[in-house]
C-alpha cells in the first residue's frame, strides 16, 4: 500500500504524539533521538540563530518541521516525500511567512545528526535527495567520530573536525562556528 501526505496528516492528527516522515509512499515513524544528538542539534540551532535572529536573515527549525518536497519525476505529485531535518535553515526571501502546516519547499541548509542507532548510508542518501531536489549545503553531524561533514551538490564533501572552523559563506557570510564548539560540555 502506498501513502500520500494526505494519509500522513491523517494519521498525524490521530497520533500527534508520533513523528512521522513519507517516504517514497511509506510512512516511517520517527523513534527519539539520543540525549547527545539532541543536545547537538539544539546547540547548533542556538549558535545559527544567534547570527540569523538579528539579522532577519530566514527562519530555522528543528527536528519537527516537516518539508514537502517535489517529486523527482515530474507530474507525479502522489510520490512527494514529507521530509523532516534534524535542523534547517530558509532564507527569508524564500518564506516571507511563517505556516502553520507543512511547507513546500526544499530548505537551504538542511543538517543530520547521526543518533547511535542511525547508519551512515541512509543519512547520506537523505542529504543528498535534499541537494538534488534544491537544497545549497547540507551538513552531516557524526558524534561518534566528532566529525561534520559538508555537502554540496557536484562537489567533494569535506570533513571537519575539533580545531577546523564551519563557515558557510554561500548562505550565512560572515558565520562561523569552531567544530568543537557542537559538542555537549562535560561539567566536573
Amino acid at each position: 500500500m502506498s501513502f500520500a501526505i494526505t494519509d500522513l496528516e491523517q494519521l498525524q492528527t490521530e497520533h500527534p504524539e508520533w513523528q512521522m516522515e513519507l517516504v517514497e509512499g511509506k510512512i516511517i515513524v520517527m523513534g527519539p533521538s539520543d540525549y547527545e544528538s539532541e543536545e547537538i542539534g539544539a546547540r547548533l540551532i542556538t549558535f545559527l540563530n544567534n547570527l540569523v535572529m538579528p539579522r532577519k536573515l530566514g527562519r530555522i527549525t528543528g527536528s519537527s518541521a516537516g518539508f514537502i518536497l517535489p517529486s523527482i519525476e515530474e507530474d507525479d505529485s502522489e510520490k512527494r516525500n514529507l521530509r523532516s531535518p534534524d535542523v534547517s535553515f530558509v532564507r527569508a526571501d524564500r518564506l516571507k511567512k511563517t505556516k502553520r502546516d507543512f511547507v513546500e519547499l526544499v530548505p537551504d541548509l538542511m543538517v543530520e545528526i547521526k543518533s547511535k542507532s542511525d547508519r551512515i548510508k541512509p543519512l547520506e542518501e537523505k542529504i543528498q535527495l535534499f541537494l538534488q531536489l534544491g537544497s545549497i549545503v547540507g551538513i552531516l553531524i557524526d558524534p561518534d567520530k566528532l566529525a561534520v561533514t559538508v555537502y554540496r551538490l557536484n562537489q567533494a564533501p569535506v570533513v571537519l573536525q575539533n580545531g577546523d572552523t564551519l563557515t558557510l559563506p554561500d548562505l550565512l557570510p560572515g558565520w562561523e562556528l569552531e567544530v568543537s564548539e557542537l559538542w555537549p560540555p562535560e561539567f566536573e
